[in-house]
């Protein structure tokens, strides 16, 4: 597996080399990137010598003077897509000011922003810097994004004060890449279908009904799953999106045309996410011709279509199944209602006329409703962030619903 390890500024930094070799160790392949203020401290050719790999300094380019290339200016791309797990060690107050604020100003942050793969952060600094108001507050939003923090060890620091500051054990650092790398596993055997992207009901050659969705929730949530270990079945409506690499893409255009292959291949899966927005209604009559254009009033006669995701609900047995809720007004109590009436185990709401939420966005604001009776309002994260947190609902609500009617089998 890959791992990319960012070195920020901090005299701790000279640790990290050895941090490359246990990682190594451990049969990871280390990539890493150095900041300005890391190379104050160690040698990029230090690193270069223990990974046998390049290591990525600046964003355009060597900063020595050397001319910039396309290759140099999206290759925080390239990092990003191959990388396995992000980590960071040492990581600096202002490194962990810059991630928790969405600040791209170098190649480490950038590439924070541009991958979608786990990240560890293991903070190290000045006592006072730590217990900072300022610096909690990042820390605290980086944990809700799902970002594992090793919490800086206590002792004798190297500005001559003693507390917690201190980079936490080598070891310390590689226990957590473990855990964390064996929790974006936790999906191992599982079989995820998903539904994503608008379906396209014609009106005649030329024209059909649509909606604003863009898919991007739906990828989110289906390239989430597929780092996670999941087998993933993805049944998406027209879109201009890529397909996440490892899953089972299954491209349809009509409402009807999804129905029909959810149904055939929902026996196969243990979770089912149906993040489509999926038309209501079709023309009673698809015309053959052209709808020609005249002076007079035109009206469409309409019929409801199939509601997937109360069939696929109302034979889910074992299977949870998850429904999305798109709502303009009373989004709290639109969801509940939807979640009773279709008998899902979760919905995942959202006000689209929000701002950060919604149609065709990178961010979300969603809350997750949950046959348990729990309710978790979410704050404007990404859609990838988002995907992450609706997996964990999803397994911790499956420990919730199976445990107990474990108990309830064991007490007949």
């Amino acid at each position: 597996m890959r791992i990319t390890l960012g070195v920020t500024g901090g005299v701790a930094a000279y640790k990290a080399a050895e941090l490359v070799r246990l990682l190594q160790k451990d049969g990871f392949s280390v990539q890493v990137v150095m900041t300005r203020g890391a190379r104050e401290f160690v040698t990029p050719l230090t690193f270069a010598a223990l990974s046998g790999q390049k290591v990525i300094t600046d964003l355009f380019g060597d900063s020595s003077g050397g001319e910039a290339n396309l290759e140099s200016a999206i290759e925080h791309i390239a990092v990003a897509q191959r990388t396995d797990l992000l980590l960071v060690a040492p990581a600096t107050a202002d490194i962990l000011a810059k991630f928790a604020r969405g600040i791209a100003d170098d190649f480490l942050t950038t590439l924070y922003l541009a991958s979608t793969a786990p990240v560890v952060m293991a903070p190290a600094m000045n006592v006072n810097m730590w217990n900072h108001a300022a610096t909690q507050e990042n820390v605290e939003r980086l944990r809700a994004r799902g970002v594992k923090i090793v919490d800086p060890d206590e002792g004798y620091l190297a500005c001559g004060m003693t507390g917690a500051g201190r980079l936490a054990s080598q070891n310390a650092i590689v226990a957590a890449v473990r855990e964390m790398l064996k929790a974006q596993r936790d999906l191992d055997g599982e079989t995820v279908l998903i539904t994503a992207g608008p379906t396209r009901e014609d009106l005649d050659p030329v024209r059909y009904i649509t909606n604003r969705s863009s898919g991007k929730m739906g990828y989110a949530v289906a390239e989430a799953a597929a780092r996670r270990g999941a087998k993933v079945i993805l049944v998406s409506g027209p879109v201009d999106l890529d397909v996440p690499p490892g899953v089972e893409h299954i491209g349809v255009r009509t409402a009807k045309e999804m129905h029909h292959v959810v149904v055939d291949r929902i026996a196969s899966a243990s979770i089912a996410i149906l993040a489509a927005a999926v038309a209501d209604y079709r023309p009673v009559e698809q015309r053959t011709e052209k709808i020609k254009k005249s002076e007079a009033a035109l009206t469409i006669s309409l019929e409801p279509t199939s509601d997937i995701l109360a069939e696929v609900a109302r034979n889910k047995g074992q299977r949870i199944v998850v429904g999305f809720a798109a709502e303009t007004d009373h989004v709290a109590e639109n969801a509940r209602k939807k979640l009773s009436a279709k008998n899902a185990d979760l919905i995942v709401a959202n006000d689209v006329t929000a701002e950060g939420a919604g149609f065709d966005q990178d961010t979300n604001i969603v809350t997750l409703f949950s046959r348990d009776g729990r309710d978790l309002a979410l704050p404007k994260l990404t859609k990838s962030e988002v995907a992450q947190r609706i997996l964990d609902e999803v397994l911790r609500l499956r420990g919730v619903l199976h445990g107990a009617a474990t108990v309830k089998r064991s007490r007949i």
